[in-house]
């Protein structure tokens, strides 16, 4: 058993023990160590095992570091999923104590393993903050429709008869001011422009931007991944208009539409925050969600880090980041986001 750092000439290898592990996830392939790097400038740790010349295991690791929100190795930051994928438990736990190793090397505060189910059973684990919500698409179009509960089927078909377009683009530029200016009216600082033509740039074919037009003028944009059989509609934003004509629920449909006509077998609506908007909004559309178990060794700290918007010291941040001008945000925001992880 051999523990290794991922390098270029390896990236085929620990990509293909990826596509072929049945519980791996878009965020282990390992365009990310790349992607992280050149767009947030943070310290990537792709690490692998091997047995026999055979990869067994991988476990993509990232250390933010931060005055204001502390200091962290994470597996994936920025993303929803990551922590370790093994063929044994051999190779699990020989990735494991060689990222206990390197998060206590690195002094942080802790290291937080991103998993959807549940690895360690002495781990602290936040289990009631995220859900993740996926469902399978049946094959035929019309099925999906009607597996829409009613009350959101109705405001489907509202922006279905608005005269709603859609169609991919390639058009990075229009999707990201859409998509800032939706992360500002949440109060939330957008990642940078330039991440988002990296995306595309790397993943290729497996990331396209699907947008919604009204008589020419786009209304709603959603950045999607694809990994084996399923969609991932990752980065969305709408705008001013997008309400009145229901373009936001019109997208998603869209997508899962086009998903169908094209062999995908699911689609997974990402995380969201327990007892939100977003929450509630992927509950209406007949998801069922499931919890997503982030899992804690800690070395510096004492308990596990509340950095997200429900802390209450935060609040007052996102009111004044609502208050700021939108151009100013775009400026802002990818400095700031880059140490959130």
């Amino acid at each position: 058993m051999k523990i290794k750092e991922l390098t270029k000439n390896n990236i085929p290898l620990w990509n293909d023990f990826v596509f072929n592990h049945p519980e791996a996830t878009f965020f282990h392939r390992a365009e990310w160590k790349e992607v992280i790097e050149r767009a947030f400038s943070q310290p990537m740790y792709f690490f692998y095992a091997e047995k026999d010349g055979e990869v067994t295991g991988v476990l993509p690791l990232g250390h933010i570091k931060s005055r204001v929100f502390g200091n962290s190795l994470v597996s994936l930051p920025f993303y929803v999923y990551g922590g370790i994928i093994a063929k044994d438990e051999e190779s699990h736990a020989a990735l494991t104590e060689k990222a206990v190793s390197l998060a206590k090397e690195l002094n942080v505060d802790q290291l937080e393993m991103r998993n959807i189910k549940k690895q360690y059973s002495d781990w602290p684990v936040k289990s009631d903050l995220y859900a993740r919500f996926r469902k399978e698409i049946d094959p035929d179009v019309e099925i999906n429709l009607t597996n829409i509960p009613r009350k959101q089927r109705a405001v489907v078909r509202k922006g279905i008869k608005a005269g709603l377009t859609s169609r991919f683009t390639t058009d990075v530029d229009e999707f990201y001011e859409s998509y800032a200016l939706t992360l500002h009216g949440h109060g939330t600082p957008a990642f940078p422009r330039k991440l988002f033509h990296l995306l595309k740039e790397v993943f290729k074919d497996d990331c396209d931007i699907l947008s919604i037009y009204k008589d020419e003028q786009m209304v709603a944009s959603v950045m999607n991944f694809y990994f084996k059989d399923e969609v991932l509609p990752y980065y969305a934003g709408t705008s001013f208009d997008a309400r009145k004509y229901k373009a936001h629920d019109f997208m998603y449909w869209e997508l899962m539409r086009h998903s169908c006509e094209r062999g995908y077998k699911w689609f997974d609506y990402g995380r969201s925050k327990v007892g939100t908007g977003p929450y509630s909004f992927k509950k209406n559309w007949g998801f069922e969600p499931e919890p997503l178990n982030y899992e804690y060794y800690l070395v510096n700290a004492t308990e596990i880090p509340e950095i997200n918007p429900n802390n209450p010291k935060y609040s007052l941040f996102i009111k004044a980041w609502k208050k700021m001008p939108f151009s100013m945000t775009k400026v802002i925001g990818p400095v700031i986001i880059r140490h959130l992880g």
